[in-house]
This record gives C-alpha cells, sequence and structure tokens, in this order.
C-alpha cells in the first residue's frame, strides 16, 4: 500500500519536544534489532563506522554508533588519526545502553589500551553477542593499535567475544608466530584457546583461490569457500563482521549468522562501486 503524507499546514503544525522526538525514534528502532557499532570513522566513507552501519542496515538492523577514533583518510593514504577521549566515548556507550535495548555489539579499530578495557567492562555489564574485529593496520598500511595494545586485547577483549573475525595478519599478531594459507584450519582453532567462543579466520590475505575462510566453533572447523575476485576493495572485515552482528541481534545462531553474513560480503563486493577514479571499491549496501 503507497501513503502519500502531506506537509502539515502552518495552522496546525506545532513543534514537538525533543524528548518526544527521541522516544518516537526509539520506538520506530523496535522494529528492528539494534546492533551497537563500537569503532572508529573513516572520512572516506570506505571503511569503519561508516561501513559497519551500512552493512547493519543492509541485513535488517538498527545500527547505533560509539565512535572511538576519528581519522582523516582517503582510499590510499590515513592522514591523522584523532583519538576519542574516553570521557566521550564512555558517554556514547551509555546513552546508547540507556536509550536502546541492544540485541548484539560488533567491535572494530578501537585505537588503545585504555579503549580496550573501557569497552570491555561495557561489554561484561551487557552481556549480549559480541563480534571483535581485531583491527590492528588500516587498509593503505597504518598502523592503528600500538603494539602495546595486542596484550590488552588477549586478555580483555578476546575472552568475550562471542565471535572473533582476524585476518590472516592479525592471527599472526596475536599468535605471535608467521602464518600462510596451510596453517589456517590450526591457527583458527589455536586462536579460540585465548578465549572466544568462536573464531571466524578470514582467508582474503592469503593467496588461494578460492578464497578460504575458517570457523573455528563448538569442537569443529567449517570453511566458507568464495572464488577469488579480481577487484581491491575497502571494509571487508568491517562490513562481514558487522553484518555476522546484525544476524547474532536477530536470533540466528552462530554458524547461521556467520553463513548468512558470508553470502552478503560476496553479494556487496560483486556490486561494488569505484567512487574515486581508482582501482579501490567500495562495497555495495543491497
Amino acid at each position: 500500500m503507497l501513503l502519500t503524507l502531506s506537509a502539515p499546514s502552518d495552522d496546525n503544525f506545532t513543534t514537538v519536544p525533543s524528548q518526544i522526538v527521541a522516544k518516537s525514534r526509539q520506538k520506530a528502532a523496535a522494529d528492528r534489532p539494534v546492533v551497537l557499532a563500537i569503532a572508529g570513522s573513516d572520512s572516506s566513507g570506505g571503511a569503519g563506522i561508516q561501513a559497519d552501519l551500512r552493512a547493519i542496515a543492509a541485513c535488517g538492523a538498527h545500527g547505533l554508533s560509539a565512535i572511538t577514533a576519528v581519522t582523516a583518510q582517503t582510499a590510499r593514504q590515513v592522514h591523522i588519526i584523532h583519538r576519542v577521549p574516553m570521557a566521550v566515548l564512555r558517554a556514547q556507550l551509555d546513552a546508547a545502553a540507556d536509550g536502546f535495548d541492544i540485541a548484539a555489539i560488533k567491535i572494530g579499530m578501537l585505537g588503545s589500551s585504555a579503549a580496550i578495557r573501557l569497552v570491555a567492562d561495557f561489554v561484561r555489564r551487557q552481556r549480549r553477542p559480541t563480534v571483535l574485529d581485531p583491527v590492528l593496520v588500516s587498509s593503505s598500511g597504518t598502523r592503528l593499535l600500538p603494539a602495546s595494545g595486542l596484550a590488552a586485547l588477549r586478555e580483555e577483549l578476546i575472552p568475550l567475544a562471542t565471535v572473533l573475525t582476524p585476518n590472516l595478519p592479525e592471527a599472526a599478531a596475536l599468535l605471535g608466530r608467521a602464518l600462510d594459507d596451510s596453517d589456517a584450519a590450526d591457527a583458527a582453532r589455536a586462536l579460540r584457546r585465548l578465549g572466544s567462543s568462536a573464531v571466524l579466520l578470514k582467508g582474503g590475505h592469503g593467496r588461494t583461490d578460492p578464497v578460504r575462510d575458517y570457523l573455528a566453533y563448538a569442537d569443529e572447523v567449517a570453511s566458507f569457500s568464495h572464488r577469488r575476485q579480481p577487484i581491491q576493495a575497502r571494509g571487508t572485515g568491517c562490513t562481514l563482521a558487522a553484518a555476522i552482528a546484525a544476524g547474532l541481534a536477530a536470533g540466528l545462531d552462530t554458524m547461521s549468522a556467520v553463513r548468512q553474513a558470508e553470502r552478503y560480503l560476496q553479494r556487496a563486493l560483486r556490486r561494488g562501486y569505484r567512487v574515486d577514479g581508482g582501482d579501490t571499491r567500495v562495497l555495495a549496501s543491497s
């Protein structure tokens, strides 16, 4: 059914108090499960919180955001990173928890040990399904988490994750040893011993075709394979993790949420588009 809405006339238009507007927006959001994305802002729009929110919406959930850092970057280079003060990050998290019934949490770039500890404390209190994408380095090669933050990530946050989603270089850093495609399944098992309920080790940085992602879950390791696409794209890790979180928020079990997210990512890759005349693509949201 098509509804045609007309603008109110000056005679019957009144100003609506901001509190009522806020409650109305929250009620509308309740029609969809709510996912809180905690990540950095990518000014180029290809990755980070921007990619998270696109994926969350496309997968049928409502996205909230808590910004950990503001960046100035292009598809090729990160020019500057401003890490949000901890008081501001804490206020964003508290506002999300106070105003909404969060069904799942997706975590990306945190940027410091202090942010890791703060977010870990929040996750402990919320007790919601949590997808952790351990963002260590940007696509252009800029380090986004100091080496000192690795220990905090291992000790504080990984044990709280429902699904940990590292790529091969991130897995190597977390395990402290070199990895290649042949090690991936065993590495997924080893990463799970760090404490997360499941690990999805992504194979996109490997060399095999088809690409294989390995899910270590319960006592099994399952693999998801897809043809390697001859394109460069940004935000694939953000998109996949956010889509998994949306599935968990909707009540899917881990295997089903990962399977659905893998399909979504492949569709987004196939429909990706260029925005700056270069070769790097932005993932489509539908």
